[in-house]
């Protein structure tokens, strides 16, 4: 993605003309008024009669009830029947159309462009004239059943437009005919798409229409608002009906209705999904006993018994508290009316302090005051908890407040009310319900909405007022409630407004040619603005910016999970995937310790939290908050970093360092710097994941000395990647107690303790399953700049050996050299046609090789070390081995002997691997395959090897030698030898970096470590991943830059470390997607340049693009819905 500029369009020209057609079809309903071919005047002319056909038949009816000829009634029967009538004769037209010419058949198709296509018309009322205006209904049902609604919606819709009824309702003429003339353009809209042809909807969805469901939107809302005026008394009755049948109506005591509501409140708010569910498991066990799967480990971890055992005991308490101080209250009116207000002043001051212990908790107070009681310059994880140490004391002091004493201190307050102490009715009923609900589900609020309730009873004490004598308590809250919910709702869409129209001024990149036009025209009409806001706010409906400039439109009524799917389901995987992976189940122990201590504020649903850390952005949605434990999606954003991406990151970071990173002498009550931002910081939380670092081998991986000694080294390691292989192999203990229990000798000649190749381990196991490799082309002989593959067309494998996937070196490779794909180096145009081979040997000249002697072991137990058979044939001549066993370290092999610990009598076991160690025939089997693999390794010539031989080498491409066929078909050897190479060139970054190695006892510690804790190899390799899944304490890549021509190291670590938390305007997530939903679904602008993709530092647009779940956006992970419990 290219750096946005002020001209980047809003859509491109193609889509503009796209555009322009497809909007006068969504607006009147379906007629096309501009095509994008030439057509006849009568296709246009036959258009405006079918959509004005409804108001014609419907002014017919109009006209005689204004002439006193018929009644109301009956003017909506005639009407009616006439669109009827009127509706059956325009579908059996179009059967007509359709029947007479047998090759004709319409055509559903999902290409979104199919109306562009050409039409041929030969006459007004011809076939194909008739098929293009009228497409006509796939199932005869439905025709019916359009035809019938068309009637009984133009009834309706005539009798609730006759001119009278308006003007008795406005009193006037100027009242009366915009609403006549609007309402019958409306109506005249919705029947055409009903009956003639429907507009071309949401682009995603249309294809999916298989019964028909799209050409009832439009009439269902008209009949919905004009049955709404005709059964309004209905209604009413309707509402008061359904009251009745609620529960608590029919429970004949007032104490049974205070138990009824106070139990269901308590039970309806805990996380039934997980409690049914180990219910259901653990019934499960207990029939088919150990068969059962056994329960998630995740789900072990949410649920336990004790806190069923803690529900229980608060559920009892809750029901003795409200019946006791029901009895209480019904003695007199006096203490009646005192107790309860002195709950009411209990309740103010509980929420004084709840909320003084949340504000602390957080970096800002308001978002906008730096709290003085956060630590300061919090680097390091260990820094930060020591001085979080009294802040997590004091949020345990607020969990107990908030989860224990002020449920029970609300529940007080209502069972005190005198409307309890009466004959219940449906407000009540309705009122109370929900109190009690929400004193469990959401306690915060429901004790910011009690103690307003009291307080305003305090203050207001007159019975004469509207709030006192006809509102009961349940009620008031209710009320309060609602004002609260639509008051946030308001502030954050103003914020989120006008950060939209002053950033399109402030920000240079954001200014088009028309900021200036729309931002005169926003101030001009800024009630107008404000009328959007509040209407959307009412709704609560997102506040839609188009194109995400200050162009304000009242969004779709939609659910705030925004997409209908399963949460989790869907995400954009790649390779980086792994990384969230890893890393969420730590973050949820974070997030837990975090939420129950209010570092991140209110926690109600629809709420959004954004993370950085490093080169990763967590994106924290809450799905749903009840009693003691709240649901989130985590979601991970890509970490391929464009330029828009990085410009919001950029901002990301510089908000989160100006918040965080304070030095310790700045004020103690300085302000948020970026309080314009949707992002306010919050917290950090402690996760446990990869701290990634990039280092630079130059000096390193070059150096002629470091390189001398990397070939002396990696005999070494050959020699004890060997023999470790050998003492753990599978069969090894079983072989040693046989051999101890028999205590013989046997005769050993070329023992093969292992002659059938064993199945790897996945420790063993490497790139050259999922990767290929480059041939060594004469290009590389001057040059040390590697050529590694690593797109798609470089991984074809072969398949001539089964079980490794190396390519025959000097073979032609059909697939092309060049790659283009990021991190390649693009090579000579020469290459790309001719292949150079490698020294052809004739089949009848062979070279004396060398052999190893058939003979016996001198040590009884050699051959427990021995190697396998099959890796003892030979390969290499004479003369080249026996240069090559000059350099076999003896006494390093037999150090390494002695060390192994593999035998059950450790007594013995020095004694027997002193005997094993002065085995000459098990030495020469080691000196004979080490230096094979070592010549594999370095090559023909035998000389220090280059910076880019390592580079190939470490990617699994090895240099042409005798004993490359060799080892090719040995892939197990093959991975061992490629774990030794890698394993060295780790071990001179170390010297090179730490210092040198002193002696054997420190390299073989060195190399343990390697084993246990480090995972050394490809990036794109399956055990990278693995490595990371199982949290391997270290891994390490080498790589090349071709831009900067340096050799690169990429070392992952595992630790402890600090990720910082802000929380985002909800509104502004809301109001970004619900644009995007218009975009990508409406307009079909999927442009990646597009402006409103742009990045926005302080919407930050890109980020929020990317975090809506797909389709519409791409996180390359998504978590399913993760349960967090806050006690």
């Amino acid at each position: 993605m290219r750096r946005m500029s002020p001209d980047v369009p809003l859509l491109n020209d193609y889509k503009q003309d796209f555009f322009l057609k497809r909007f006068p079809q969504t607006v009147l309903g379906g007629p096309r008024f501009k095509l994008g071919f030439c057509a006849p005047p009568y296709v246009y002319v036959n258009q405006i009669i079918l959509f004005l056909m409804p108001w014609v038949l419907g002014g017919i009816g109009t006209l005689l009830y204004q002439l006193g000829i018929l009644k109301d009634y009956y003017t909506a029967s005639l009407s009616g029947g006439l669109m009827l009538f009127t509706a059956f004769i325009i579908q059996f037209t179009s059967l007509y159309a359709q029947n007479k010419s047998a090759t004709v058949q319409r055509m559903l198709t999902t290409d979104i462009l199919a109306e562009e296509d050409e039409h041929e018309f030969t006459s007004c009322a011809g076939a194909e004239t008739v098929k293009f205006l009228i497409p006509g209904k796939k199932y005869i049902a439905n025709i019916v059943f359009h035809s019938v609604l068309a009637g009984i919606v133009c009834a309706l819709g005539t009798w609730y437009l006759l001119p009278n009824r308006i003007t008795l309702l406005y009193g006037s003429i100027g009242g009366t005919a915009p609403l006549f003339v609007f309402g019958w353009i409306t109506l005249c809209i919705g029947e055409y798409s009903l009956i003639v042809n429907t507009a071309t909807e949401t682009a995603t969805f249309q294809p999916q229409d298989t019964y028909e469901i799209t050409p009832l939107m439009r009439p269902i809302y008209i009949f919905f608002f004009v049955s709404v005026d005709l059964a309004h008394r209905l209604l009413v009755m309707f509402i008061i009906s359904a009251g009745t049948a609620i529960i608590p109506y029919y429970i004949p005591s007032t104490i049974g209705v205070l138990l009824f509501m106070t139990g269901f409140g308590l039970l309806l708010s805990l996380n039934l999904s997980d409690m049914s569910f180990v219910f259901k498991h653990s019934m499960m066990k207990h029939k088919v006993g150990n068969k059962s799967e056994a329960l998630p480990s995740g789900s072990e971890k949410l649920f336990m018994w004790k806190e069923c055992v803690l529900y229980i005991i608060v559920l009892v308490l809750a029901l003795l508290e409200t019946s006791l101080l029901h009895q209480f209250a019904g003695f007199s009116q006096i203490s009646k009316s005192s107790s309860q207000d002195i709950v009411g002043c209990i309740l103010m001051m509980l929420l004084i302090i709840v909320w003084i212990l949340k504000e602390i908790q957080s970096i800002y107070i308001f978002g906008i005051f730096r709290n003085p009681f956060y630590p300061k310059d919090v680097q390091t994880v260990t820094v930060f908890l020591e001085k979080q140490t009294k802040l997590l004391k004091i949020g345990v002091v607020r969990r107990i407040l908030l989860t224990l004493v002020s449920p029970f201190a609300m529940i007080a307050f209502l069972s005190l009310d005198s409307s309890l102490q009466e004959l219940h009715s449906f407000s009540v009923s309705i009122g109370f319900t929900r109190a009690f609900r929400m004193v469990w589900q959401n306690t915060e609020n429901a004790l910011l909405e009690t103690a307003i309730v009291s307080a305003v009873h305090l203050l207001i004490s007159s019975s004469d007022l509207w709030w006192n004598r006809s509102l009961n308590t349940g009620i008031r809250l209710l009320l309060v409630g609602v004002i609260r919910d639509r008051l946030i709702q308001f502030v954050s869409k103003l914020q989120f407004a006008t950060t939209v129209l002053v950033t399109s001024w402030t920000e240079k990149k954001q200014r088009r040619k028309t900021t200036t036009i729309l931002c005169v025209l926003n101030i001009l009409f800024s009630p107008f603005v404000m009328v959007i806001i509040v209407i959307s706010t009412l709704l609560s409906s997102p506040l839609l910016p188009l194109f995400t400039l200050p162009v304000f439109l009242v969004g779709f009524p939609r659910p705030i999970q925004v997409w209908p799917g399963a949460v989790g389901t869907t995400a954009c995987v790649c390779a980086d995937t792994v990384y969230y992976y890893q890393m969420v189940p730590s973050l949820t122990a974070a997030l837990q310790t975090a939420m129950a201590s209010g570092n991140l504020g209110l926690l109600l649903p629809g709420s959004h939290y954004l993370g950085r850390f490093q080169d990763r952005l967590i994106w924290i949605m809450i799905l749903e908050r009840g009693y003691t434990y709240c649901c989130i999606n985590i979601k991970g954003l890509e970490l391929q970093e464009t330029s828009c991406h990085t410009a919001e990151a950029q901002r990301v970071d510089e908000v989160f360092d100006s918040a965080f990173e304070q030095e310790e002498y700045t004020k103690i009550c300085s302000l948020n710097e970026h309080f314009g931002n949707v992002l306010t910081p919050c917290t950090v939380l402690p996760v446990r994941l990869y701290s990634d670092a990039r280092i630079v081998l130059s000096g390193i991986i070059d150096s002629h000395e470091n390189l001398k000694e990397f070939k002396g080294d990696l005999v070494k390691v050959l020699v004890w990647i060997l023999i470790q292989y050998c003492a753990k192999r599978p069969t090894l203990q079983e072989d040693i107690h046989k051999s101890e229990s028999k205590r013989e000798t046997p005769l050993v000649i070329l023992p093969a303790s292992n002659t059938s190749p064993r199945s790897k381990s996945p420790e063993d196991t490497d790139s050259l399953d999922s990767k290929t490799f480059d041939d060594w082309s004469d290009d590389n002989i001057f040059d040390d700049e590697p050529t590694i593959k690593k797109g798609k067309e470089g991984k074809k494998q072969l398949k001539d050996f089964p079980g490794t996937n190396l390519p025959i070196p000097g073979s032609v490779d059909s697939q092309r050299v060049g790659d283009h794909s990021t991190g390649t180096v693009p090579e000579n145009s020469l290459y790309k046609a001719v292949m150079l081979g490698y020294p052809a040997v004739d089949k009848g000249k062979q070279e004396d090789k060398a052999y190893v002697p058939l003979m016996d072991f001198s040590c009884s137990h050699s051959h427990l070390l021995s190697l396998p058979e099959e890796w003892r044939s030979n390969c290499m001549p004479k003369a080249i081995m026996k240069e090559l066993s000059s350099l076999f370290p003896e006494d390093w092999y037999q150090f390494v002997l002695r060390q192994l610990e593999c035998f059950y009598s450790e007594e013995k076991a020095s004694t027997l691997l002193e005997e094993i160690a002065k085995d000459k025939v098990l030495k020469d089997f080691y000196v004979h395959t080490v230096m094979t693999c070592y010549f594999g390794l370095i090559g023909i010539d035998n000389v220090t090897p280059s910076p880019g031989h390592i580079l190939r080498v470490f990617n699994g491409v090895l240099p042409w030698s005798g004993a490359l066929d060799w080892l090719t078909e040995k892939p197990e050897l093959l991975q061992l030898t490629l774990k030794a190479f890698r394993y060295t060139l780790k071990l001179m970054v170390d010297k090179a970096s730490l210092g040198s190695i002193e002696d054997f006892k420190e390299l073989a510690s060195c190399l343990h470590e390697y084993e246990s804790d480090w995972y050394i190899g490809l990036i794109s390799d399956e055990k990278w991943k693995e490595s990371i899944l199982q949290e391997k304490p270290c891994l390490f890549a080498l790589g090349y830059d071709p831009n900067m021509g340096v050799y690169t190291g990429r070392v992952l670590t595992l630790q402890e470390l600090l990720i910082q938390v802000g929380k985002l305007n909800a509104e502004a997530v809301r109001g970004q997607w619900a644009n995007l939903s218009w975009e990508l679904l409406y307009a079909t602008n999927d442009d990646e340049e597009r402006y409103s993709i742009q990045a926005h530092p302080l919407l930050l647009r890109n980020l929020t693009v990317q975090a809506a779940d797909p389709p519409l956006g791409y996180p390359i992970y998504s978590s399913k819905p993760v349960c967090i419990r806050l006690f």
